[in-house]
Protein backbone atom coordinates (compact mmCIF):
# COMPACT_ATOMS: atom_id res chain seq x y z
CA UNK A 1 0.00 0.00 0.00
CA UNK A 2 1.29 3.45 -0.87
CA UNK A 3 2.48 5.61 2.01
CA UNK A 4 2.90 9.36 2.39
CA UNK A 5 5.52 10.85 0.08
CA UNK A 6 6.49 14.43 -0.67
CA UNK A 7 7.41 14.04 -4.35
CA UNK A 8 7.31 11.48 -7.13
CA UNK A 9 10.64 9.59 -7.17
CA UNK A 10 13.07 10.21 -10.04
CA UNK A 11 15.13 7.13 -10.93
CA UNK A 12 18.20 7.00 -13.16
CA UNK A 13 17.77 3.70 -15.00
CA UNK A 14 20.88 3.93 -17.20
CA UNK A 15 22.68 1.16 -15.26
CA UNK A 16 19.65 -1.11 -15.68
CA UNK A 17 19.47 -0.47 -19.42
CA UNK A 18 23.19 -1.15 -19.84
CA UNK A 19 22.66 -4.71 -18.59
CA UNK A 20 19.06 -5.39 -19.61
CA UNK A 21 20.03 -8.03 -22.19
CA UNK A 22 22.33 -9.91 -19.80
CA UNK A 23 20.62 -12.98 -18.28
CA UNK A 24 22.75 -12.40 -15.17
CA UNK A 25 21.78 -8.74 -14.87
CA UNK A 26 20.35 -9.38 -11.41
CA UNK A 27 23.86 -10.01 -10.09
CA UNK A 28 25.19 -6.64 -11.21
CA UNK A 29 25.62 -4.15 -8.30
CA UNK A 30 24.49 -1.19 -10.41
CA UNK A 31 21.36 -3.02 -11.55
CA UNK A 32 20.62 -4.02 -7.96
CA UNK A 33 20.69 -0.36 -6.89
CA UNK A 34 18.20 0.57 -9.60
CA UNK A 35 15.99 -2.42 -8.76
CA UNK A 36 15.92 -1.35 -5.12
CA UNK A 37 14.79 2.15 -6.14
CA UNK A 38 12.09 0.74 -8.43
CA UNK A 39 10.87 -1.52 -5.65
CA UNK A 40 10.68 1.34 -3.15
CA UNK A 41 8.97 3.69 -5.60
CA UNK A 42 6.32 1.13 -6.55
CA UNK A 43 5.61 0.24 -2.94
CA UNK A 44 5.61 3.72 -1.42
CA UNK A 45 4.48 6.08 -4.19
CA UNK A 46 3.04 3.96 -6.99
CA UNK A 47 4.60 6.27 -9.59
CA UNK A 48 8.07 7.30 -10.67
CA UNK A 49 9.88 9.37 -13.28
CA UNK A 50 12.89 7.99 -15.12
CA UNK A 51 16.00 9.61 -16.51
CA UNK A 52 18.87 8.01 -18.36
CA UNK A 53 16.19 6.35 -20.51
CA UNK A 54 18.14 6.56 -23.77
CA UNK A 55 15.39 8.07 -25.91
CA UNK A 56 17.09 10.87 -27.92
CA UNK A 57 16.29 14.37 -26.71
CA UNK A 58 16.10 15.42 -30.35
CA UNK A 59 13.25 12.96 -30.98
CA UNK A 60 11.37 14.11 -27.86
CA UNK A 61 11.65 17.70 -29.06
CA UNK A 62 10.39 16.68 -32.51
CA UNK A 63 7.38 14.98 -30.94
CA UNK A 64 6.59 18.09 -28.89
CA UNK A 65 6.99 20.35 -31.90
CA UNK A 66 4.84 18.33 -34.29
CA UNK A 67 2.13 17.93 -31.66
CA UNK A 68 2.00 21.70 -31.15
CA UNK A 69 1.97 22.06 -34.93
CA UNK A 70 -1.08 19.81 -35.17
CA UNK A 71 -3.04 21.55 -32.42
CA UNK A 72 -2.33 24.92 -34.04
CA UNK A 73 -4.29 23.86 -37.13
CA UNK A 74 -7.90 24.87 -37.63
CA UNK A 75 -10.61 22.40 -36.68
CA UNK A 76 -11.32 21.70 -40.34
CA UNK A 77 -7.66 20.95 -40.98
CA UNK A 78 -7.47 18.67 -37.94
CA UNK A 79 -10.40 16.53 -39.01
CA UNK A 80 -9.92 16.27 -42.75
CA UNK A 81 -8.20 13.34 -44.41
CA UNK A 82 -7.52 11.27 -41.32
CA UNK A 83 -5.67 8.11 -42.21
CA UNK A 84 -8.44 5.51 -42.53
CA UNK A 85 -6.81 3.39 -45.24
CA UNK A 86 -7.01 0.20 -43.19
CA UNK A 87 -9.85 -2.20 -43.88
CA UNK A 88 -10.10 -3.17 -40.22
CA UNK A 89 -13.49 -2.73 -38.62
CA UNK A 90 -13.69 -0.02 -35.99
CA UNK A 91 -14.95 -1.27 -32.64
CA UNK A 92 -18.42 -0.09 -31.66
CA UNK A 93 -17.30 -0.17 -28.02
CA UNK A 94 -13.89 1.44 -28.23
CA UNK A 95 -13.84 3.41 -31.45
CA UNK A 96 -12.56 6.67 -29.97
CA UNK A 97 -9.26 6.63 -31.84
CA UNK A 98 -8.04 9.73 -33.59
CA UNK A 99 -8.86 13.38 -32.98
CA UNK A 100 -11.16 14.38 -30.15
CA UNK A 101 -12.24 18.00 -30.17
CA UNK A 102 -12.83 20.32 -27.22
CA UNK A 103 -15.79 19.26 -25.09
CA UNK A 104 -16.10 15.71 -26.44
CA UNK A 105 -14.37 14.18 -23.43
CA UNK A 106 -16.63 14.23 -20.36
CA UNK A 107 -15.40 14.11 -16.75
CA UNK A 108 -18.04 13.79 -14.01
CA UNK A 109 -20.67 15.06 -16.41
CA UNK A 110 -18.70 18.17 -17.38
CA UNK A 111 -17.13 18.61 -20.86
CA UNK A 112 -13.35 18.94 -20.63
CA UNK A 113 -11.67 22.04 -22.01
CA UNK A 114 -9.06 20.20 -24.01
CA UNK A 115 -8.61 18.43 -27.33
CA UNK A 116 -6.64 15.27 -27.95
CA UNK A 117 -5.40 12.57 -30.28
CA UNK A 118 -5.92 9.03 -28.98
CA UNK A 119 -4.09 6.02 -30.37
CA UNK A 120 -3.69 2.48 -29.10
CA UNK A 121 -1.98 -0.70 -30.08
CA UNK A 122 -3.71 -1.77 -33.27
CA UNK A 123 -5.59 -5.05 -32.89
CA UNK A 124 -6.87 -6.86 -35.95
CA UNK A 125 -10.37 -8.29 -36.04
CA UNK A 126 -10.45 -11.65 -34.26
CA UNK A 127 -6.85 -11.35 -33.04
CA UNK A 128 -7.81 -12.12 -29.44
CA UNK A 129 -11.25 -13.59 -29.98
CA UNK A 130 -14.26 -12.18 -28.14
CA UNK A 131 -12.05 -10.94 -25.28
CA UNK A 132 -10.22 -8.49 -27.52
CA UNK A 133 -13.20 -7.40 -29.63
CA UNK A 134 -13.83 -4.13 -27.70
CA UNK A 135 -10.25 -3.05 -28.49
CA UNK A 136 -10.22 -3.90 -32.19
CA UNK A 137 -9.55 -1.15 -34.69
CA UNK A 138 -6.87 0.91 -36.37
CA UNK A 139 -5.47 4.26 -35.38
CA UNK A 140 -6.81 7.31 -37.17
CA UNK A 141 -3.61 9.24 -37.76
CA UNK A 142 -3.84 12.80 -39.09
CA UNK A 143 -2.19 13.26 -42.47
CA UNK A 144 -1.16 16.81 -41.59
CA UNK A 145 1.61 17.41 -40.55
CA UNK A 146 2.91 14.98 -43.14
CA UNK A 147 5.32 13.01 -40.94
CA UNK A 148 3.08 12.88 -37.87
CA UNK A 149 2.35 9.15 -38.09
CA UNK A 150 5.93 8.01 -38.80
CA UNK A 151 7.39 10.19 -36.05
CA UNK A 152 4.86 9.07 -33.45
CA UNK A 153 5.26 5.40 -34.35
CA UNK A 154 9.01 5.71 -33.93
CA UNK A 155 8.59 7.39 -30.55
CA UNK A 156 5.96 4.88 -29.34
CA UNK A 157 8.16 1.96 -30.42
CA UNK A 158 11.07 3.29 -28.36
CA UNK A 159 8.79 3.89 -25.36
CA UNK A 160 7.43 0.34 -25.63
CA UNK A 161 10.96 -1.10 -25.64
CA UNK A 162 11.87 1.12 -22.71
CA UNK A 163 8.84 -0.07 -20.75
CA UNK A 164 9.80 -3.68 -21.40
CA UNK A 165 13.27 -3.06 -19.99
CA UNK A 166 11.89 -1.27 -16.93
CA UNK A 167 9.61 -4.26 -16.33
CA UNK A 168 12.71 -6.45 -16.24
CA UNK A 169 13.87 -4.43 -13.26
CA UNK A 170 10.46 -4.67 -11.62
CA UNK A 171 10.44 -8.44 -12.18
CA UNK A 172 13.76 -8.64 -10.32
CA UNK A 173 12.31 -6.49 -7.53
CA UNK A 174 9.53 -9.08 -7.14
CA UNK A 175 12.10 -11.85 -6.80
CA UNK A 176 11.63 -13.40 -10.22
CA UNK A 177 13.60 -13.76 -13.42
CA UNK A 178 14.10 -10.51 -15.36
CA UNK A 179 12.01 -12.07 -18.14
CA UNK A 180 8.94 -12.99 -16.04
CA UNK A 181 6.78 -10.45 -17.88
CA UNK A 182 7.75 -11.62 -21.35
CA UNK A 183 7.02 -14.66 -23.50
CA UNK A 184 3.57 -16.21 -23.17
CA UNK A 185 2.80 -14.56 -19.83
CA UNK A 186 3.04 -10.91 -20.82
CA UNK A 187 5.15 -10.61 -23.94
CA UNK A 188 2.50 -8.90 -26.05
CA UNK A 189 2.02 -5.51 -24.37
CA UNK A 190 -0.90 -3.21 -24.98
CA UNK A 191 -0.06 0.48 -25.13
CA UNK A 192 -2.05 3.70 -25.08
CA UNK A 193 -0.91 7.13 -26.23
CA UNK A 194 -2.91 10.30 -25.69
CA UNK A 195 -1.64 13.67 -26.92
CA UNK A 196 -3.52 16.52 -25.29
CA UNK A 197 -3.81 20.17 -26.27
CA UNK A 198 -5.05 22.80 -23.84
CA UNK A 199 -6.19 25.95 -25.64
CA UNK A 200 -6.19 29.35 -23.98
CA UNK A 201 -9.30 30.09 -21.94
CA UNK A 202 -11.10 33.23 -20.87
CA UNK A 203 -13.45 33.76 -17.98
CA UNK A 204 -17.00 34.63 -19.02
CA UNK A 205 -19.77 34.91 -16.45
CA UNK A 206 -17.60 33.14 -13.92
CA UNK A 207 -17.08 30.11 -16.17
CA UNK A 208 -14.09 29.04 -18.19
CA UNK A 209 -14.76 29.19 -21.91
CA UNK A 210 -12.56 27.73 -24.64
CA UNK A 211 -10.85 30.25 -26.84
CA UNK A 212 -11.99 29.88 -30.45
Amino acid sequence: MATDFKSIPIIDISLLLAKCDDPKMGEDPGVCRVVKQLDQACREAGFFYVRGHGIPESLINEVKHITHEFFDLTYEEKTQDQDDSSSWIQSEHFGCRGYQRIGENITKGIPDTHEAIDCYKEIKQGMYGSLGKPMEGCNQWPLNPLNFKSLMEEYISLCTDLSRNIMRGIALALGGSPYEFEGERAGDPFWVSRMIGYPGVSIANGQAAARK
